[in-house]
């Protein structure tokens, strides 16, 4: 079996970070293994604490991984500070990583902040030229690009920024645009545009995790990247489609709809 890292926060809500990380590889047939940056707490509503984990810790368990088990692909989440992003950095280094996924994951749907803003400059530095796969959203990319991130040729000069930090493919999410939701996909040479019908619901909490981890898990499997997100793209429409109403904010997706359905548990079309 193919297997696949996390590296990434812990959500206790159940629905972002690790969980919904290794939801994902599982729904998607891969192994999942994690090693943890952050703990957070948190539910559908907010971000009520923070606690980042030490050097040691975080190294030690992506190293007790390499050290052990073959490593397919590799999805890098929350990394909180440019500690942080440093000792990953310099782990994956070490390690000789490959097909590695970033998601630069700077805010919570409930609006708290997971990246100091000092760190964005190590991320940028440190992180973003190890990067196979790096998938942000339109806040993420303004952040990353320097300026604002709002249509589709906003998202083509962001793209073509971010690439030249060093990352082999940029998608940028256009899930905030109004209209269809449209990515885009950049290899240097040519845009790609993945575009599907605009799902009224709620229910999106951990969607950002889950599609950078459902890329992963194709990477994992020996797809090609293009490959690789087109199918991430078509897994986390269903996901969303099918999202749990749980909690009393933003609810989150169902991981597991197809695997479910197929196994009899809904009837069609439910």
């Amino acid at each position: 079996m193919q297997t696949a890292l996390t590296i990434a926060g812990s959500d206790s809500g159940g629905g972002a970070g690790i969980q919904a990380d290794l939801k994902t590889f599982a729904a998607l047939g891969v192994f999942g293994m994690s090693a943890i940056t952050a703990v957070t707490a948190q539910n559908t509503c907010q971000v009520t604490n923070i606690r980042e984990l030490d050097d040691e810790i975080i190294s030690d368990q992506i190293s007790a991984v390499y050290d052990d088990i073959p490593v397919d692909a590799v999805k890098v989440g929350m990394l909180a500070s440019a500690r942080i992003i440093r000792v990953v950095a310099t782990a994956l280094k070490k390690h000789g990583a490959k097909n590695i996924v970033i998601d630069p994951v700077m805010i919570a749907k409930s609006g708290s902040h997971l990246l100091a803003a000092e760190a964005i400059e190590a991320l940028r530095r440190e992180i973003l030229p190890l990067a196979t796969v790096v998938t942000p959203n339109l806040y993420e990319a303004a952040e990353l690009a320097g300026f604002p991130v709002v249509d589709l040729a906003t998202m083509r000069r962001a793209a073509e920024v971010i690439k030249a930090m060093g990352a082999m493919y940029v998608v940028v999410k256009g899930g905030h645009l109004p209209g269809e939701a449209c990515d885009l996909v950049y290899d240097g040479s040519r845009f790609l545009e993945l575009t599907n019908e605009r799902i009224d619901s709620k229910n999106t909490h951990g969607t950002g995790c889950t599609f950078s981890s459902a890329i992963t898990a194709g990477l994992a499997k020996g797809m090609a990247v293009e490959e690789a997100v087109q199918g991430a793209k078509s897994y986390i429409t269903i996901a969303i489609r099918h999202g749990f109403s749980l909690g009393k904010g933003v609810g989150p997706t169902h991981h597991f709809y197809e695997l479910y359905r197929r196994a009899g548990m809904y009837s069609e079309g439910e």
